[in-house]
């Protein structure tokens, strides 16, 4: 009997799947089908398109709705998922489909009114609003438009579906927040896990524990990176109950307020990467995270040590503390770490030698990142474990003495970056097969090459460059690394050649897959290369001459050309019209006209600089709708300024040309530009206060012939950013400006120490070379004209010398303590030296010379410990010079002509603060053209002609003619009475 009912049963349920999957297979609705596939014709499907762009986040993409086909039931349709019993449409995935188009509010798409799931993730759907007929989906319960290029307001009928748990707007940057649209969400969608909204505009949104109050029990996932959010990140967010991951990654303006941590947090995943941490250290509280398997805390300027807080967190597999300030030695507690996979200590402090044998322990780490720190000395000779190692990046630090053999030989390593040591001697045998990324330029490394590195099939990257090579190389077995994409090879002594023809050193061409190229060709007369796919060539620092190679011209793919520092004459044609990066500086170049990039309309970057261009600046340039880098300085440019410039553009450097004119209003359109140096020209203007709400870093206006007063830059938000500020040598007037937000605020000694350089965004990257544009500046600094080529972050300069400016010193010039050069000479200042000046304890160079500056000098200018020059010559100070410190260096120079000064390193002693003689000094005599020694001759000569003289007229009795030699008139004598009338 027993077996009879299982009999049944089992029966029922074959029948009812069987019904159930007929009724799925045959039940898509008419209308609901026809809906469909006119939204099919709405869209296009360019595969092209999508694998330029959305080719690593979608493996597995498929144009599924070519598929479609209307003669068939749509519920078969790939992407399509209906209700096994109504029949209804309930699920759309679309995601990586290849689509491009536009999604119209009337777009027929919205008549699915029973979808459940919405997922068009990864397609072009460019230029489209996000309609608010989005807000009709009242049963989606999981909505996927992330990576779509939707922009404007998100509306707010987002917030009536309120079965909503998973919602995923991610990286559609055009897309922006209001604050009532997100708190009606907050109030409705009071089911919603996973909230993920990276790359949307949530600058007016401030985040607060009682935002996320409806969602307390509720959250799983809560995403928001780079959002531009504000606020406060505490305890009561951190100690959600289900909260699983926790990512605020890129908002600067979030602040981590955590000094107690008392719950039992779920966290698993936490990245708080660029938020700024109270106090610049990480809370102690975070040790109670103890559940944490990934942590990301990397650009937190944090400082400290990394023990002190870390050693509990020992479920942990995945930390980054990069580009932070953390000091000390290597911390031996993460050998504690048994699960790690990845550690990430780049962009630090950390100093000492660096102890990898205590990591022996760490079985599963994968990838190890020490780089940009200052470890020193060598690296172990012997090691245990790492066996899973696939990543070992160890540049720029201080390391030293041979690599060791293991680097060479870990079984699994995909990755070596060992560039920027002081490593030497030779390379041993390379036996890491699965080597992907071989990274050893910047070292002092010797002998050959060793034959093994010609066996790694899976190179793609490869950098040997360097300035110390001390051994050749054999150019053509480069020829067998089919794969290399990217090869540095420049600063070696030569390149063997193996054939008395060229076509051994010509079957380097044989790199099919050569994207970028770096190489010295100094030997090299003749080359026949062709690299289909080379996208970026570097040739900078060699000796081509007169027309840029054939070989050069005929390489149609280049997206990047670096060809400076060479002795080029001519450009000869120009058929890369695709370039991104064009670097054709510091060559002998003389074209009258330079129309000729005009058609490279996807250029973003334009060296020109320190050649012999002639000609005006061709309007067609700066209209390139993609130009961030202007740089044509030290030309013989002539003629007004372009009219309008790219709204793009970072940097306008036209310094030393001749343009004249006056200064476009159109720059203030360019909300990007950081960068406007106009200086050594003959451009006649105002100073242009209409640029001041830009975020320029530099202004340099230097030796032109601007005029009139110019506004104190008084609140936060005139010229916020600016760090390097040069007006001098014009006719500038009135009240020296104020303000300059920026230098108030000192860079940590820590990142001063490092090699961090002003520079423009540039998209245009391959593999880990560093293709930026570093921007660069003349200044007048410590006496003397500097050229740099880069710029310090650290580089603070004001020079307002050589103006007309007047009045007193402003006592808020000492509020700028990130100042390293100040430079306010040939003026006409009056008043006393600001004591505040004394807080200015970065500042290396003060002139203040050629003023009529007065009262003493300030011995609170002791506490300027930096300051290597000094100039406050031809001033009115009076009174003793302060000793101590720096000013004991300091010679007569600094002090000449100031009559009232006394002591050391004058040779006038000071009685009570006040000179014991005062002695006309040798500049002031030159200012009258003769010393003291022609004046006393001249006395002299004086008196014996005056003795000579009187005897002659007692002798002669007064002769009327001598009277008129010397301009007189005869008068009559007076009578003695009218005589003493007179005189009464």
């Amino acid at each position: 009997m027993m077996l009879v009912v299982v009999r049944v049963v089992v029966c029922v349920h074959i029948f009812m799947l069987f019904h159930f999957a007929c009724l799925s297979s045959h039940s898509c609705h008419p209308e609901e089908s026809s809906a469909l596939f006119h939204f099919k014709i709405q869209l296009i499907t360019n595969t092209t398109f999508f694998y330029g762009w959305y080719e690593h986040e979608c493996p597995n993409a498929y144009p599924k709705m070519s598929t479609w086909d209307n003669r068939t039931d749509c519920c078969s349709w790939m992407g399509i998922t209906c209700d096994s019993l109504s029949g209804h449409v309930i699920g759309l995935d679309l995601s990586c489909s290849a689509l491009v188009g536009i999604i119209h509010p009337n777009s027929t798409l919205f008549h699915l009114t029973h979808l459940q799931t919405l997922n068009f993730a990864h397609n072009h759907i460019y230029n489209s609003q996000l309609s608010s007929q989005f807000g009709g989906f009242v049963s989606l319960t999981h909505l996927n438009l992330s990576y779509c290029q939707f922009k404007g307001d998100i509306p707010s009928q987002i917030s009536h579906l309120s079965k909503l748990q998973s919602l995923d707007l991610s990286w559609n940057s055009g897309l922006k927040w209001k604050e009532t649209t997100w708190k009606r969400m907050l109030q409705n969608a009071t089911a919603l896990r996973e909230i993920i909204l990276d790359d949307t505009d949530m600058s007016s949104i401030s985040i607060t524990p009682s935002h996320l109050s409806n969602w307390s029990f509720s959250l799983v996932t809560l995403s928001l990176s780079y959002t531009g959010i504000r606020g406060h990140l505490t305890s009561q967010i951190l100690c959600l109950p289900n909260l699983y991951e926790l990512n605020l990654h890129g908002n600067s303006n979030i602040q981590v307020h955590v000094p107690k941590l008392n719950c039992n947090t779920s966290l698993n995943f936490l990245d708080l990467s660029w938020c700024q941490f109270s106090g610049s250290q990480i809370p102690s509280s975070f040790s109670n995270l103890t559940n944490l398997t990934s942590l990301y805390l990397s650009g937190s300027e944090s400082s400290g040590s990394i023990t002190s807080w870390l050693s509990n967190l020992q479920h942990l597999t995945h930390l980054d503390l990069s580009d932070n300030r953390f000091n000390g030695q290597f911390p031996k507690v993460l050998g504690q770490f048994t699960k790690l996979q990845t550690l990430i200590l780049a962009g630090n402090n950390l100093g000492g030698k660096l102890l990898l044998s205590s990591l022996a322990n760490l079985t599963q780490i994968s990838r190890l990142d020490c780089s940009h720190n200052k470890f020193q000395g060598p690296l172990p000779r012997k090691i245990t474990g790492f066996l899973s190692l696939t990543e070992l990046i160890l540049n720029d630090n201080l390391l030293n003495e041979t690599i060791p053999s293991w680097c060479f030989s870990l079984p699994f390593l995909t990755s070596l970056d060992l560039s920027n040591n002081q490593f030497t001697g030779n390379i041993s045998t390379i036996s890491s097969h699965s080597l992907q990324y071989l990274y050893l330029c910047g070292n002092k490394l010797q002998g050959n090459i060793p034959k093994s590195l010609f066996n790694l099939v899976n190179l793609t990257h490869l950098c040997l460059s360097s300035t110390n090579w001390s051994y050749s190389l054999h150019l053509p077995l480069f020829s067998k690394l089919q794969n290399l994409q990217v090869l540095s090879l420049s600063g070696f002594n030569s390149f063997l050649l193996d054939s008395r023809t060229n076509s051994s050193y010509n079957r380097f061409s044989n790199l099919v897959a050569l994207q970028l190229l770096q190489i010295d060709l100094t030997n090299f007369s003749k080359i026949s290369w062709k690299f289909p796919k080379l996208q970026i060539l570097e040739l900078s620092e060699n000796k081509l001459e007169g027309k840029i190679p054939k070989w050069i011209h005929d390489s149609h793919s280049l997206g990047h050309l670096e060809l400076s520092h060479n002795q080029l004459s001519s450009i000869g044609q120009f058929p890369w019209y695709q370039l991104v990066y064009l670097d054709l500086s510091f060559n002998l170049l003389t074209d009258d006209n330079i129309s000729f990039i005009c058609n490279a309309t996807s250029l973003q970057i334009i060296k020109l600089s320190h050649n012999k261009f002639r000609g005006t600046i061709p309007q067609c340039v700066a209209n390139l709708s993609y130009l961030i880098v202007l740089d044509l300085q030290t030309n013989k440019f002539h003629g007004t300024l372009p009219s309008n410039f790219s709204r793009n553009l970072n940097t306008l450097n036209l310094d030393g040309n001749q343009l004249v004119g006056h200064l476009p209003r159109s720059l203030s359109n360019c909300k990007d530009l950081m960068d406007l140096n106009l200086g050594d020209n003959q451009i006649e203007d105002t100073f242009p206060h209409w640029l001041q709400s830009l975020n320029l870093e530099i202004l340099v206006l230097r030796s032109n012939k601007f005029y009139g007063t110019i506004v104190s830059f008084k609140t936060k938000d005139v010229f916020p950013s600016l760090i390097i500020f040069d007006i001098s040598s014009n006719k500038f007037s009135g009240q020296l400006p104020k303000g300059f937000q920026a230098m108030k605020s000192v860079v940590g000694a820590e990142v001063q120490s490092s090699f961090y350089y002003i520079q423009s965004g540039y998209g245009f990257i391959l593999g880990s070379i560093d293709l930026e544009y570093d921007d660069s500046v003349t200044a007048t600094m410590k006496g003397l004209r500097i050229n740099l080529e880069k710029i310090p972050n650290v580089f603070v300069s004001i020079d307002l010398s050589n103006n007309r400016f007047e009045g007193e010193i402003p006592d808020d010039f000492g509020e700028l303590h990130a100042l390293i050069s100040l430079n306010l000479s040939h003026n006409s200042l009056t008043g006393p030296l600001p004591h505040s000046l004394g807080n200015l304890t970065n500042l290396e160079s003060l002139d203040l010379s050629s003023n009529s500056l007065t009262g003493k000098i300030p011995d609170e200018l002791t506490n300027l410990i930096f300051l290597e020059v000094l100039n406050l010559s031809s001033n009115h100070l009076e009174g003793s010079i302060p000793r101590g410190k720096q000013f004991d260096t300091f010679s007569n120079d600094s002090y000449e002509e100031n009559m009232g000064l006394c002591g050391f390193p004058l040779s006038i002693e000071c009685n009570n603060n006040v000179p014991q003689q005062q002695y006309p000094s040798s500049e002031a005599e030159d200012k009258f053209g003769f010393g003291w020694k022609p004046v006393a001759i001249g006395y002299a000569c004086g008196m014996v002609f005056g003795i000579g003289l009187g005897c002659c007229v007692f002798s002669i009795g007064k002769p009327q003619w001598l009277v008129i030699i010397f301009g007189g008139k005869r008068i009559k004598r007076r009578s003695r009475g009218n005589r003493r009338a007179r005189t009464t």
